[in-house]
């Protein structure tokens, strides 16, 4: 029984001590976040897909490396030819075209010049006056019949010659034998969406799927799905096949203009 002590003692406002109840977290576990190409002044950041892994990288170096060196020697004499064939008008024979690049680097693709000198202008001065150029350019970014081409540039043009110092390119580690066709910033914007992150994960390539594809006969649009696929499921062996089927499509010339 509880003296008169106690019973004051229990009645009294002193407060008592009270057990908070636990606290239970029951957020999500943090996932690794996806990789992601950063928000720059090439575009909003947007999904990548994941880089092959170290071995396929190595070995399609080493392929670049060798193929193009070995490329170069076999051509020699005949890049010789045409730079001299080139050089008969005055301007420059080579032409480096800025390009998007691995991770969105720019760098200059390089080409035999195929147009003449004062090409851009000419250009300009055809799209304003020819809607029919006007729309065909907007569409493909390619002209059938295009008035900037030398004699010696349309040659070089329906057998891929003009593509050869981009051997050089793929020396540098700029571009790969195999890969997306080298695209301008403002083609990216325009057509890739959110596809250019699979086209910047990648080295843009000499030849492609696009390239033994139909090239130009194709549209833009199947272009860029040719480069997707690419880029998600290509391999090493797919670039071999790639690389082997080239010279055929070079010979049929189909959509080379």
């Amino acid at each position: 029984m509880l003296s008169a002590e106690a019973r004051d003692n229990l009645t009294s406002e002193a407060p008592i001590a009270t057990i908070e109840p636990l606290q239970l977290s029951l957020a999500p576990t943090l996932l690794a976040p996806p990789l992601t190409s950063a928000a720059n002044d090439l575009g909003p950041a947007c999904p990548v897909p994941q880089r092959r892994i170290v071995l396929r990288e190595a070995a399609k170096r080493t392929l670049d490396i060798a193929g193009a060196a070995m490329l170069l020697v076999l051509f020699a004499p005949l890049m010789a030819v045409i730079a001299l064939l080139i050089a008969r008008d005055g301007g420059p024979v080579l032409y480096a075209h800025r390009r998007v690049g691995r991770d969105g680097a720019s760098f200059g693709c390089l080409k035999f010049r195929s147009m003449v000198v004062d090409a851009d202008l000419r250009l300009a001065e055809l799209l304003e006056r020819d809607p029919v150029a006007r729309a065909e350019w907007e569409t493909t970014r390619k002209l059938r019949r295009d008035p900037r081409v030398t004699a010696v540039g349309r040659f070089l043009r329906a057998s891929s010659l003009d593509e050869l110092p981009q051997l050089i390119n793929v020396l540098k580690g700029e571009m790969s034998l195999v890969g997306p066709r080298p695209v301008q910033q403002s083609e990216l914007n325009a057509f890739y969406g959110a596809a250019a992150s699979y086209y910047r994960a990648v080295r843009p390539g000499l030849t492609g799927p696009w390239q033994v594809s139909g090239r130009n006969d194709t549209s833009y649009a199947d272009r860029v799905a040719l480069d997707v696929r690419y880029v998600a499921e290509a391999s090493l062996l797919d670039d071999i096949r790639i690389l082997l089927r080239t010279p055929f499509a070079v010979l049929r010339r189909r959509g080379a203009y």
